[in-house]
């Protein structure tokens, strides 16, 4: 995922309900679908910022050489910054970016 442009905003807002459960018809199945694409974005997020701070990892144990990395501190700052991923799965949402399906609703079409 592209984080630079994410177009999610970093702070809550009011939403409607009705809008949010127009595809699924049941606010809880959609909130249960956007919970479970913000943990798979958590994952993502938490994989990209450990792959890029693995590189500034220090394996030697000497407490002489306690210095500050620059680098590291403002990727730190940048993944901060960054929207939660409950905001970013729900502006997937909205622009439906998001595939589901309930195999449950499939069954009884058949």
């Amino acid at each position: 995922m592209d984080y630079k442009r994410v177009t999610a905003s970093t702070t809550t807002e009011t939403r409607n309900l009705a809008d949010l459960s127009e595809r699924t018809g049941n606010i809880y199945e959609t909130v249960r679908i956007l919970g479970k694409r913000s943990n798979q974005i958590a994952v993502e997020m938490k994989q990209d910022l450990d792959a890029k701070l693995q590189e500034f990892a220090s394996y030697s144990d000497n407490l002489e050489e306690v210095f500050e990395n620059h680098e590291q501190i403002e990727i730190s700052k940048f993944y901060e910054k960054l929207p939660k991923p409950t905001l970013l799965a729900i502006d997937e949402w909205e622009h439906d970016e998001i595939y589901h399906r309930n195999p449950n609703r499939e069954k009884d079409q058949f």
